[in-house]
């Protein structure tokens, strides 16, 4: 095929893998679930259609509107999808595209060399998912419209008109009988459309909410465009976090055919950042890039260290851990074939990406230290530091590890354990204070239910060496009640669920000030340090009622202002001479075990909040803004979240 012939996008470069039948079957095999994940994920199936547009060099803008009826639409200025009859199938390769699973232009080598996508479910899939989606085609002068109602053409492809616009428009709405949630979060959508534009430079994205229209009568619209890709991806996922060196150390370029770049930069802080992506899909298992620049980067470091003698008075090895503390990274590959492996199929199994990744590493991180030796002295010394207290932690760690592996009087002495023995079925409350841990001790169900009380605020896990976390009474107990055990010699902060004793485990703090500080604190030690249990669902939060409404004999709980107050209109109204009487619950020890049983711990009745991460890059940025040194970030953030002040005195 010609050079001339490969830049043609036509109907004959649609190929038709399969049917769609099952799609409607099974939802959750092709977009991951079909809550508010997968919701989302429908819309960024059309988007990354656009995106392999934009990959391929003929689109620079991508358009995201939320429609005031809760649809989408997404326009890109691209090619727009070929209308021609396709040869094999007898009807318009745009029908094709949007009813047959797996068919596009990405399956065929020569339009796209690499491309994104949900594994090459694309559009089609977002079809068969939708009530209604309509797409609209802006080629060679013509305007091409097709509609569809869940996944089946209404009509065939029509000519309705002329323009000279250039690209293609889809607008669907999810279909209600699959998705029990159908409201779409501009906040949500806006982040992905952000990372989207870090990882493709010069691409314009921008979303616009019609659903939400200010006081002048706009929308809610932001666009987003990176010139410098990933180096600006690097410094807004460390614009809360202190840099130790002057730049951002970039690469970007080709290794045996693998488009390879990589942004990173050392920071005061103790944990370590490491974001990949193959050609857009965040891998967050990791996979051969991944092994490919730790490899590159371990031994360059290793290697620049040793000759530069600043290793000599180390009395212990360094380990790849010590190389990466402190390191916010983004490694980004293309591969044409990339093959998903893990369990969310979010990990890179292509093994001819790991030597491509290691060699751009290595090169670039040469090149760098012996430019800028006095950053590689200051890394060096961060690695150093790293490793001294590592060293130190491991005996911390031991101690923590011999305190676990004991039986029964091993368990923390504040540890109210259950009966029960079966991890599915036993949940733990980490509960804030003594005193509210006697009432949930009294009020539970000793055989699931186990209370472990915590005093005061536990350390700030982000602020610390691991050592000192390992030296935390309240730590060490939270460790050793859970079962869990951590560190390997390959890996100091590996988890072993084998023994964890709980998968439940509900965090329950007071619904004030401290209460949130608590919380946070507890929330940030796990995602920091025992990520994997959030990742499995195991990490909850209890929601206390805030008040108590009584007239005469009636009572009834609040979980927030407006309840309380339909509560009193309720009340007023019950015909009673009695006046209402409201009671606010501003810590757990107001509460009697029996109404802490019933508001807070009873499954048949209690509410809990499940921990999710719905984005990694976001969830490390709003923990390393909360409970970092940096305090401009910090403040920002309140003075944009704060909605309003909820002052007890």
């Amino acid at each position: 095929m010609s050079e001339e012939d490969k830049g043609n996008y036509s109907a004959d470069n649609i190929q038709a893998l399969e049917g769609m039948e099952h799609v409607r079957l099974r939802p959750s095999m092709y977009i991951g679930d079909v809550g508010i994940r997968g919701l989302h994920h429908l819309v960024y199936e059309v988007v990354d259609n656009s995106i392999d547009e934009a990959m391929a060099g003929y689109c620079d803008t991508v358009k995201v509107i939320i429609n005031e009826d809760n649809s989408i639409s997404v326009e890109d200025n691209g090619r727009g999808i070929p209308t021609g009859i396709h040869k094999k199938e007898g009807v318009s390769a745009l029908e094709v595209v949007m009813t047959k699973i797996g068919a596009g232009g990405k399956f065929d080598k020569d339009t796209y060399k690499v491309s994104g996508g949900l594994h090459g479910v694309g559009v089609s899939c977002v079809n068969a998912l939708s009530n209604f989606l309509k797409a609209e085609v802006f080629r060679e002068g013509k305007v091409f419209v097709q509609e569809y109602e869940k996944g089946k053409p209404v009509y065939p492809v029509k000519e309705v008109g002329t323009s000279d616009k250039r690209g293609t428009i889809v607008t669907f709405t999810p279909d209600d009988t699959i998705f029990a949630e159908r409201v779409y979060s501009y906040e949500t959508l806006s982040k992905r459309l952000r990372e989207l534009s870090f990882l493709n430079k010069g691409l314009t994205l921008s979303i616009e909410d019609k659903r939400v229209i200010d006081e002048k009568g706009d929308t809610l619209k932001e666009t987003f465009l990176s010139k410098e890709g990933l180096k600006e991806f690097v410094q807004f996922l460390d614009s809360t976090r202190e840099p130790i060196i002057e730049e951002v150390i970039h690469i970007e370029g080709e290794k045996n055919g693998v488009p390879v770049e990589v942004a990173m930069v050392y920071n005061t802080s103790y944990s370590e950042n490491i974001f990949s992506y193959v050609n857009n899909i965040n891998t967050h298992e990791g996979g051969t890039h991944l092994s490919g620049f730790r490899r590159g980067l371990t031994g360059t470091l290793k290697k620049y260290a040793e000759d530069s003698g600043l290793l000599d008075k180390l009395k212990f090895e360094i380990s790849g851990d010590d190389f990466r503390e402190g390191l916010t990274a983004i490694v980004s590959v293309k591969v044409g074939e990339p093959q998903f492996e893990g369990q969310t199929k979010t990990k890179l199994g292509n093994r001819e990406v790991n030597a491509p990744v290691s060699q751009a590493v290595s090169q670039m991180l040469t090149d760098y230290l012996e430019e800028h030796p006095n950053d590689a002295k200051t890394i060096i010394q961060k690695v150093i530091l790293a490793a001294t207290a590592r060293h130190a932690a491991r005996k911390a760690r031991e101690m923590v590890q011999r305190k676990t592996v004991m039986s029964g009087g091993g368990l923390p002495g504040k540890l109210s354990d259950c009966s029960g023995k079966d991890p599915a079925e036993c949940e733990i409350y980490l509960v804030e204070g003594d005193s509210a841990g006697g009432t949930a001790k009294q009020g539970r169900d000793r055989f699931f239910q186990a209370i472990m009380p915590l005093r005061g605020k536990i350390l700030n896990v982000e602020k610390a060496m691991q050592h000192k976390i390992f030296e935390n009474e309240e730590i060490k107990n939270i460790y050793t009640a859970l079962g869990v055990r951590v560190g390997t010699e390959e890996d100091s902060k590996a988890l072993n669920l084998e023994k964890l004793r709980y998968h439940k485990i509900i965090i329950m703090c007071d619904a004030d000030v401290d209460g949130s500080h608590i919380e946070t604190l507890i929330l940030t030690f796990f995602f920091r340090h025992m990520r994997e249990l959030i990742e499995k669902g195991y990490i909850y939060i209890a929601t206390p009622p805030l008040y108590l409404v009584k007239k005469g004999k009636k009572q009834a709980y609040a979980w927030n202002d407006e309840q309380r107050d339909a509560l009193i209109d309720e009340m007023k109204g019950a015909g009673s001479e009695s006046s209402v009487g409201i009671q606010r619950y501003k810590g757990l020890g107001e509460m009697n075990a029996e109404q802490l049983w019933d508001t807070t711990m009873n499954p048949e009745f209690r509410t809990l909040r499940q921990i999710t991460i719905e984005s990694l890059i976001e969830s490390d940025r709003t923990f390393s803004m909360l409970m970092g040194d940096e305090v401009p970030p910090r403040r920002e953030f309140i003075e944009q979240n704060a909605k309003y002040a909820n002052i007890d005195t």
